[in-house]
């Protein structure tokens, strides 16, 4: 049973259609990105598996709850990062996480000491006294630290260094492992790349593509250029497209086969690239 589900979920504001029939199911233990640009759809879908928004049509469940009529329920089991941060900035991180454990009924123990090592942040700090940088730290370690089973992020890495997101990417990874439910949304392909069991791609409010990422890390990319008599077959036995004396393939299956065949081709230039989500998303939304 899925612990998050959307049945045709559709919201307009007036004649516009902001999100258009969204059917979405995330089970316990998984990770799943939402990517699109902005204006795809994917706040408004967050908003309103949050209760925030009223659907025009369709229904949004968290743990069976109906997230709009049983919004505080739907709450109590769901760690929201909006994209956008208000902070009690007269707070420090550390009153912050507490104030908001307790609205839950959770009082936050040494965990929070334990993360905010890892996240380097100080939480005896006052918010006020912190860059955009550190508050989105401080943010990350109130919604990480709940005993919750969903966790939802609007682009979570916005401000974050590079090793603070490969940090937050773990921190994902470890709640995966303990079983907890996440759906986040980023522009940034490399992230989703690295910690997604699947992707859903949002267009003009549309899911137009689902995509398993077992599929794609198992697969590779091969570009070359030929040097002598074109191949007919590939090494999967599937027939070839060769254009202007270059080969462009797409290859799911064993390396070894795909380097055994390679290396009987009359090739130069060789490039072997995972095949990553970059084609499939510039497929719906061009290169941007």
């Amino acid at each position: 049973m899925p612990l998050l589900a959307t049945e045709s979920l559709t919201k307009d504001y007036g004649p516009f259609r902001a999100l258009d029939g969204l059917n979405l199911a995330i089970a316990p233990g998984e990770v799943v990105g939402l990517l699109g640009p902005n204006g795809s759809g994917k706040s408004t879908a967050l908003r309103m598996v949050l209760g925030f928004m009223r659907p025009t049509a369709g229904k949004a469940t968290v743990a069976g709850f109906d997230c709009w009529s049983q919004s505080v329920e739907v709450r109590k089991r769901v760690a929201y990062l909006p994209g956008e941060l208000r902070l009690y900035e007269n707070m420090t991180g550390r009153q912050l996480v507490r104030f908001l454990g307790k609205l839950r009924g959770e009082v936050p123990g040494e965990e929070v000491d334990q993360l905010a090592k890892r996240l380097d942040i100080d939480v005896d700090k006052p918010l006020v006294q912190m860059s955009s940088g550190m508050k989105r730290k401080v943010a990350l370690l109130a919604i990480l630290v709940p005993k919750v089973p969903l966790i939802i992020l609007d682009e979570p890495t916005n401000t974050l260094d590079p090793t603070m997101r490969d940090e937050l990417l773990e921190q994902l990874a470890l709640a995966k492992r303990a079983g907890k439910a996440v759906l986040f949304s980023s522009h940034v392909l490399q992230e989703v790349e690295a910690v997604c069991d699947r992707v859903v791609i949002l267009r003009k409010g549309l899911l137009v593509h689902e995509q398993c990422m077992a599929d794609l890390r198992d697969g590779r990319h091969v570009t070359a250029a030929l040097t002598g008599p074109a191949p007919t077959l590939g090494p999967d036995g599937n027939a070839l497209s060769i254009a202007d004396g270059r080969l462009n393939l797409e290859y799911r299956g064993p390396l070894p086969t795909l380097l055994e065949w390679l290396a009987k081709q009359p090739l130069g230039n060789l490039k072997i690239e995972p095949l990553g989500l970059g084609p499939i998303y510039h497929k719906y939304h061009g290169n941007v």
